[in-house]
């Protein structure tokens, strides 16, 4: 009998005449695979997949594929006609997961607009910033956003339509949509292929964000290769899984505006057919009660909203039968949450992986018994993309050698809005992506990221990584979060700190002699600041460091 390798399971699949038949061929001049039956833009995607099977649900509100396709055409019909939208014009979308975001997203990408994803979380200048900065020609936002745009309103020449208003003069989309009542196709007018369909804003820890500007073959060829993985993991298995229980259904807690939240649950739900529960924001008993009332069978998340939802299932009488798995990506999970999701959940297996907003989501992928014995690594590569390690000279790396990970292929993104200066750093040698991350890859191609390249201590003149230090930290079972950041300090230049959320107040000699088995002693952290609440997050769940950091050194400097 021949042992069934994930190398040879993927080159039969995707061989030629197979459904992920890869081909040479290009992206913006560069050199890539291309998944040969792939559809050719997003409305393709969109218009392949209706059918009467139930879609996006919200609340009371249920619409099937179909019906959302034909809302989407309705609303692209206003774009269009109403609007003058061309290919190429931006248009800004700004709201909660609501389905008009969903509905928006659909209209301007399948008649050859870019889709601006504002985050919904933004302050009037932030916003101010991104609708100048992507040159924005209309404005779809919920009363949220529409009041916090009232005060630069004036200030910008784009035109405004309402979503679920309660108090506005801006035209209102239902009604706009009105006079498309009996529309159910799309406009004429059509995207090419290597057209951005997105832009969307990197959060960065210093300045503005940057607009990451994609084109239709960068998203498609993600949502492609997590089909492609998750058919090599099922013809891996020693024997097939046994027929699903329920029909897949996925719960949308994390952002739309947010790459994991749009491409990894959205758009692949789309295209599989997936039921679609989506949450107007993250509370773990309602996540509960809708897995248990939507029979929701997959979930994504990072590792907060997934670890929320372990204490959750083990606090609660709610049925999570239906969930098989628990996805994530982002900041990595404790080793103990890998273990608690196989153990919280009667079904369900824990998955993540590594990705950025620039690869489009995808980037590594790990599941299953590979993830239980591997809970610190991110994954093995996308059949789409190279990694590599190099050092500080650009030359690669051997095995198990920490480095930069860079990395090229097919979802890799035209690049940064408006921001040349930051192209040009960023790709090297015309196709290879610096990814600012510190990793390495082992004997067997799993990766495992080590740290951020600038988020380092630099104490007496050693380099400590604050990722190492808060993996340490998150070992201790009563330490749920943690962040570690530099301490301004005179003698030394810098010290480490560490703010934590605990179960309960660790003494610091219970914390120091925990650390002290695991760390040396210049890594152990100066500065312990604790308490018994999530530490502070993004919209998309990465902590916010640089809030945390200001908070210590004012402490320590009062």
């Amino acid at each position: 009998m021949v042992e069934k390798t994930r190398a040879a399971i993927l080159a039969q699949l995707t061989a030629a005449e197979q459904p992920f038949e890869l081909v040479p061929g290009h992206v913006f001049g560069r050199a890539c695979l291309r998944f040969k039956n792939a559809p050719a833009t997003l409305r393709n995607l969109f218009a392949d997949a209706r059918s009467d099977a139930p879609f996006i649900v919200y609340g009371d509100e249920r619409l099937s594929f179909a019906e959302t396709y034909a809302a989407a055409a309705r609303v692209a019909h206003v774009l269009v006609n109403d609007y003058n939208i061309q290919r190429g014009d931006r248009v800004a979308i700004s709201m909660r997961n609501y389905p008009e975001w969903i509905l928006s997203f659909m209209a301007v990408t399948a008649v050859g607009g870019i889709a601006v994803a504002m985050n919904a979380l933004w302050r009037p200048d932030e916003m101010a910033f991104g609708l100048t900065d992507s040159g924005a020609k209309v404005l779809i936002a919920d009363q949220e956003r529409l009041d916090r745009f009232a005060d630069i309103d004036k200030a910008l020449d784009l035109q405004v339509i309402a979503v679920r208003p309660e108090n506005t003069t801006y035209p209102k989309l239902t009604e706009l949509m009105s006079a498309y009542a009996d529309v159910t196709e799309m406009p004429e007018q059509a995207p090419e292929p290597e057209d951005d369909a997105t832009l969307m804003y990197t959060s960065g820890s210093t300045g503005n964000p940057k607009g990451v500007a994609s084109c239709h073959i960068n998203i498609i060829s993600a949502l492609m290769s997590w089909e492609l993985d998750q058919t090599t993991a099922i013809a891996l298995l020693p024997e097939p899984p046994p027929e699903p229980a329920h029909p897949p259904a996925t719960l949308l807690a994390v952002p739309l505006f947010h790459a994991t939240g749009s491409h990894a649950v959205f758009l692949a739900s789309y295209r599989h057919q997936r039921k679609l529960v989506s949450m107007y924001k993250w509370d773990p008993a309602e996540a509960a009660a809708l897995i248990e009332a939507e029979q929701i069978t997959g979930f994504i998340a990072p590792a907060a909203m997934t670890g929320d939802l372990v204490l959750e299932a083990n606090r609660s009488n709610r049925d999570l039968s239906s969930l098989l798995s628990v996805g994530g990506g982002g900041a990595p999970r404790a080793p103990d949450q890998v273990r608690n999701i196989e153990q919280s959940f009667t079904k369900a297996m824990p998955g993540t992986g590594w990705g950025m907003t620039e690869t489009n989501a995808i980037g590594t992928g790990i599941g299953g018994q590979d993830y239980l014995d591997r809970p610190a690594s991110s994954g093995r590569c996308s059949a789409v993309l190279e990694l590599k390690i190099v050092d500080d000279d650009g030359n690669e790396c051997p095995t198990l050698t920490s480095g930069e990970l860079l990395v090229r292929g097919t979802s890799i993104f035209r690049g940064y809005w408006n921001r040349p200066d930051a192209n040009a750093e960023t790709f090297v040698n015309g196709d290879w992506m610096r990814t600012g991350d510190v990793a390495y890859l082992d004997a067997e191609g799993f990766l495992f990221i080590v740290d951020r390249i600038k988020d380092l201590v630099i104490r007496g003149g050693e380099n400590i990584g604050c990722g190492e230090v808060e993996a340490a930290l998150l070992e201790h079972p009563s330490v749920h979060e943690a962040s570690v950041y530099a301490v301004p300090d005179e003698r030394l230049g810098e010290e480490v700190g560490t703010t934590l959320y605990t179960e309960r107040q660790l003494s610091n000699e219970e914390l120091q002699e925990f650390l002290a088995e695991r760390l040396a002693k210049f890594k152990i952290p100066t500065y312990v600041w604790q308490q018994q609440e999530p530490l502070p997050r993004t919209a998309s769940g990465k902590i916010l460091k640089r809030e945390l950091r200001e908070q210590a050194q004012a402490r320590v400097s009062s």
